[in-house]
């Protein structure tokens, strides 16, 4: 009963002064309204990227050769399409997917309207793989046009309404330069990527087309890169060292002399440092929490002043001093508290307008948010003490008489 009637103390001493209680309560609003809406944003910064990277496809990964730690890079370090064939036949089921990299760009026109493809040499059924591609007409390239050579190419659906003024190209041809020499590209498929926060950042004027790997390199030629889809149901850093040893007995060359790439270690990546980010962005919203608390210490100290005849008179009519203490600290508590909670919807509404803005999921960080909350209320714990101790501790004559 008696936490009760403190509690009713504290909110009537808060209504009788409003705007003076709302300003002491503003840091407070601030700190956690800034901090929730940071750790949120990031938190769904984080699951946007961990989305798109899924979109790649599980088990996405390059085999390269480690150009940071072999000194000199040789041809017989390089991979041809027969090692790529070995590495096939050596891991018939990890593999589910490989290509050398092979790639090449190339201004074209159709009539007056000029583009330009960036084009991307792929095996059969790259889509099946990469999840993020959508074939809206047509196919994808498959295993006939790589065998063959052939000029065969898939365009995003961008491109298609650029060059012919509409979607479903199929059958079309785009004059094109490939390794120095003009071909017809004939169009097999029109593409679409899924949209995402990726595709609404990206401002290149060139469109993302596929061809066999075979048409746009030449048949001895050395890569570089395999692009690989290993079995996703297993460690993705074991196969991916298994297969950078198997290379290198099969090829007899040093041992680090090839590395691999995985989505899954980009992401990690990009993880960490958001994370980073967040936090150290919220480390710094959090010292708006301090000047909070200063500003509860500093109006306890003037409601104290100005109390002090009420606390004369409840002392004398027998309040101890643990009583005086506790309304006090009730009364600082209850200032954070509200504060606390007008931040934390503060902060969810502006994470929630941010990641409509930017066209992402919003991804509330409980965590965060409870800890914010608890903060709060311990900053006017803590930040109250002072004023309720010497509240607690005056002498009822004295306060009595004071004017």
């Amino acid at each position: 009963m008696l936490l009760l009637e403190n509690i009713k103390l504290a909110i009537s001493a808060i209504k009788a002064n409003k705007m003076r209680s709302f300003l002491t309560m503003l840091g407070i609003i601030i700190g956690i309204s800034s901090v929730i809406a940071i750790s949120s944003i990031g938190a769904s910064a984080q699951g946007a990227v961990s989305k798109e990277f899924e979109s790649f496809g599980g088990g996405y990964m390059y085999l390269s050769v480690n150009w940071q730690q072999t000194e000199e890079v040789t041809q017989d370090m390089l991979f041809s399409v027969d090692d790529i064939d070995a590495l096939k036949a050596r891991f018939p089921e990890a593999l589910r997917y490989t290509a050398p990299y092979a790639y090449a760009k190339s201004d074209v026109k159709v009539g007056r309207t000029e583009a330009e493809l960036s084009i991307m040499g792929v095996a059969a059924d790259y889509n099946k793989f990469s999840t993020n591609i959508d074939i809206l007409h047509g196919r994808m390239i498959n295993k006939r046009d790589v065998e063959g050579a052939r000029d065969n190419v898939v365009i995003p659906r961008e491109a298609a309404d650029k060059l012919f003024g509409k979607e479903d190209v199929i059958g079309e041809t785009i004059a094109a330069t490939i390794m120095g020499n003009p071909v017809d590209l004939t169009v097999v498929g029109v593409y679409q990527i899924p949209a995402s926060i990726f595709t609404q950042l990206d401002t290149s004027s060139s469109y993302s087309c596929y061809m066999p790997y075979s048409a746009i390199s030449r048949s001895d030629e050395l890569f570089s890169y395999i692009e690989i889809f290993a079995d996703d149901n297993k460690s993705i850093e074991e196969q991916g060292n298994a297969f950078a040893s198997y290379m290198q007995r099969y090829k007899d060359v040093p041992e680090n002399t090839y590395t691999y790439e995985s989505a899954e270690q980009q992401l990690s990546q990009i993880n960490t440092v958001l994370g980073y980010l967040s936090l150290a962005i919220g480390a710094i919203a959090a010292i708006s929490l301090l000047v909070g608390g200063i500003g509860i210490m500093n109006i306890m100290l003037v409601s104290v002043t100005e109390r002090t005849r009420e606390i004369g008179i409840r002392k004398s009519l027998g309040a101890r001093t643990n009583d005086i203490l506790t309304q006090f600290l009730i009364e600082a508590m209850i200032l954070a508290v509200i504060g606390g909670a007008l931040g934390t919807a503060i902060g969810i509404g502006i994470a929630a307008i941010g990641a409509t803005l930017v066209g992402v999921d919003i991804v509330l960080n409980i965590s965060s948010i409870l800890i914010a909350v608890v903060f709060s209320a311990a900053v006017g714990l803590f930040f109250g003490l002072f004023p309720a101790r010497k509240a607690a501790k005056m002498d009822p004559i004295e306060a009595l008489r004071y004017e």
